[in-house]
């Protein structure tokens, strides 16, 4: 043990990695991911699919969620810098509803674990970014779901720049309410 230190959140299974990174005068060496660190401090799953992302600055992307193929999360960044949320979507939690922001960038080298049923989206405030996560689950094109980025029931308070212009798809512009979500699963 001792490769990676582990912080927990406010809400119960979110979980913020900081590898040990070995640097001398020719750069650096860490690992990003290892199954036995891992499920000592409770990442125990298996990692069936790797993605990769480049965003600009101002780029929102979210909040996104899979409805019946939840998928739990590694994200990091591996260049440039986001401010990256979950919100909790989890039935009975006691945390429902409530979300965590986190700045990732290459710099700190730090990983967001997000559990199954979680929502989940990030902000570029870097010149650009390059995103990867890993997923416990294949992407299902059907399965998506989202909440509105902005939704003041939910309050996420996004870092919004003065001089940042949001880039946000069409299709992130569409989804619903915090309120519509749960009272459909009601």
């Amino acid at each position: 043990m001792g490769k990676i230190e582990v912080k927990t959140c406010e809400i119960e299974g979110l979980k913020i990695i900081t590898p040990t990174v070995y640097g001398d005068a020719r750069g650096y060496f860490m690992e990003t991911y290892n199954q036995r660190d891992f499920a000592e401090v409770g990442i125990d799953c298996s990692f069936v699919q790797d993605n990769q992302s480049s965003s600009s600055y101002g780029v929102l992307r979210g909040l996104h969620f899979q409805i019946n193929y939840p998928q739990d999360k590694l994200v990091r960044v591996v260049r440039g810098e986001v401010f990256d949320v979950a919100v909790d979507l989890r039935p009975g939690s006691n945390t429902y509803g409530k979300w965590h922001g986190e700045v990732l960038s290459a710099e700190n080298k730090k990983q967001f674990f997000i559990p199954k049923n979680f929502a989940h989206g990030f902000l570029v405030l870097s010149e650009t970014a390059e995103f990867t996560y890993k997923c416990t689950d294949f992407y299902h094109p059907n399965d998506e779901g989202g909440l509105m980025w902005s939704d003041p029931d939910i309050g996420i308070d996004w870092p919004i720049r003065d001089d940042m212009k949001l880039n946000i798809s069409e299709k992130d512009q569409k989804w619903g309410s915090f309120a519509e979500y749960t009272k459909q699963r009601q």
